[in-house]
């Protein structure tokens, strides 16, 4: 069963952070502020719920937080800063828009970068473990979801649709046969073999 927050005494926030291993679009990070006695059927780490489950959490999590806020960095960022960078200021963006500011932040993951004057705790699983930390990750996850669809119209050929950017067989040979979109990310961690788009798995 999974916690509401890390700590009762400084009001929470919980964030998280979707996109970070795609080869396409924007990273996505979400920060949300649940009340007390917040209790959600359901509400878990995005990545073990389905595309339907998350769909239904998101407005309810969204109507029932305290605060919530989802920012991005766009894949030109990426590139130039890094990936790891890029997550941790969508986060600071996430956090920056709150409505009402936190007191203490808990992070899913191992490293963040610190957010001025804000205490903060990292949690590696924390998406699985603190409810305010999964909410997070299923806003990042459906806004994020939501924006590959929409440019998937644009971009038919690399089915964004389906795999939203990640680096799924058939998004990296329509990489090879057709070449990158103004929106690919061109800082691919070519040691990764999952993100290499020439390793013997296309």
């Amino acid at each position: 069963m999974l916690l509401r927050c890390f700590q009762e005494e400084f009001l929470e926030a919980g964030c998280d952070e979707a996109g970070r291993g795609c080869l396409a679009g924007p990273v996505f990070a979400a920060a949300v502020i649940l009340p007390e006695g917040f209790i959600l059927e359901g509400l878990n780490d995005s990545k073990q719920l389905s595309h339907t489950q998350r769909d239904l959490l998101r407005p309810i999590i969204e109507k029932e937080a305290l605060a919530w806020a989802v920012a991005s960095c766009d894949h030109e960022e990426i590139d130039k800063i890094n990936i790891l960078n890029a997550s941790f200021l969508a986060m600071h963006r996430a956090i920056e828009k709150l409505q009402c500011q936190p007191q203490y932040l808990v992070i899913d993951g191992n490293r963040f970068k610190a957010y001025p004057q804000i205490p903060h705790s990292c949690i590696v699983k924390g998406d699985g473990k603190y409810l305010n930390i999964a909410a997070a990750s299923i806003l990042a996850k459906t806004h994020r979801d939501e924006y590959m669809t929409n440019l998937h119209l644009d971009y038919p050929h690399y089915n964004w649709q389906q795999n939203k950017g990640y680096p799924t067989i058939s998004h990296r040979k329509a990489v090879i046969e057709i070449g990158l979109s103004p929106y690919h990310r061109k800082t691919f961690n070519v040691s990764d073999p999952q993100l290499n788009l020439f390793s013997k798995a296309v």
